[in-house]
């Protein structure tokens, strides 16, 4: 498990971090989204005890991870610019890999190589963007280690890869203790691959929800009620968090079963009704609005 208790970080007068407290759960995918400059970068590397932080803690399964290589050894981190030595081969960087991480698997790197089609010969620097990120998914997943830290692991991956390095992942949570933190400035990226989700801003986490359980809780309606007495009625009995009327239809976000909220507009007599699939964006916007924060255009 990952412990980050009261953690602060600042360059200079630029706070970083501010009073950062987060639990992540052994065998989950957490999702760290933010906007540029909101502090993921910053916080991935003080839990891998890169920097260390001007007050609180980082710990992993209960041990302060700077400066401390039994902790240091559970956790590989992936920057979101991958360094490669000059002139390196996937090879070149697979033998080092092998010296560093104690528990690397090369067989499974090997064959994950071949599916993604990479050449292990090749010079790295010769490679896109893109293949550039796959060798680094791959060094990491194969290190062995408990915890992953992944910064803006899919920038640079074409869709078709970013699922199969989801389903690396997923397959990687079934066969070892595993746990990846991702961070990501796009909702969209980790809406089907992560359980939890933790939104960065302004160097705090301004809200971290099981999706789950953000997902049974949350619930949009489209509906239409001749009766405008009955559709008031309707707003104050539900637990809205956004409604929109445009001509007679009527849409609202609301807290609650979705069993809950059809049985209170079909109480009003509508003339049509349906639930709407309500996207991991709309779910934070309306999150955020209710906490008095406007930021729809900052995590599209």
């Amino acid at each position: 498990m990952i412990e980050i208790n009261g953690v602060n970080k600042s360059f200079g007068s630029l706070k970083a971090l501010d009073n950062i407290i987060a639990t992540i759960q052994e065998g989950s995918i957490f999702g760290l989204v933010g906007t540029n400059g909101a502090g993921k970068s910053t916080l991935l590397r003080i839990l891998c005890g890169v920097l260390k932080a001007d007050t609180g803690t980082a710990l992993i399964d209960g041990e302060d991870v700077y400066e401390n290589p039994h902790a240091k050894e559970k956790v590989c981190f992936l920057s979101d610019t991958a360094y490669f030595f000059p002139n390196a081969t996937i090879r070149t960087m697979q033998n080092y890999y092998e010296i560093v991480y104690p528990n690397f698997n090369s067989e499974r790197f090997e064959e994950l190589v071949e599916k993604f089609g990479l050449d292990r010969n090749r010079k790295i620097n010769s490679f896109s963007k893109g293949m550039k990120k796959q060798v680094s998914v791959l060094l990491g997943i194969c290190t062995g280690t408990k915890y992953l830290l992944c910064d803006e692991t899919f920038d640079g991956l074409d869709p078709v890869m970013r699922q199969a390095v989801k389903s690396i992942f997923a397959m990687e949570l079934m066969n070892r203790q595993f746990t990846p933190v991702i961070a990501s400035h796009s909702l969209r990226e980790l809406e089907d691959i992560c359980d939890h989700v933790g939104l960065l801003y302004k160097g705090g986490i301004l809200l971290s929800k099981d999706l789950e359980d953000m997902k049974f809780h949350i619930h949009k309606v489209q509906c239409v009620i001749q009766d405008p007495v009955k559709e008031e009625e309707l707003l104050t009995e539900l637990h809205v968090l956004q409604h929109d009327k445009r001509g007679s239809l009527l849409t609202v976000v609301a807290r609650g079963t979705k069993q809950e909220i059809l049985m209170s507009i079909e109480d009003k007599h509508p003339i049509f009704s349906e639930v709407l699939p309500l996207t991991l964006e709309e779910i934070f916007i309306s999150e955020t609005e209710v906490a008095g924060y406007d930021i729809k255009n900052l995590i599209l």
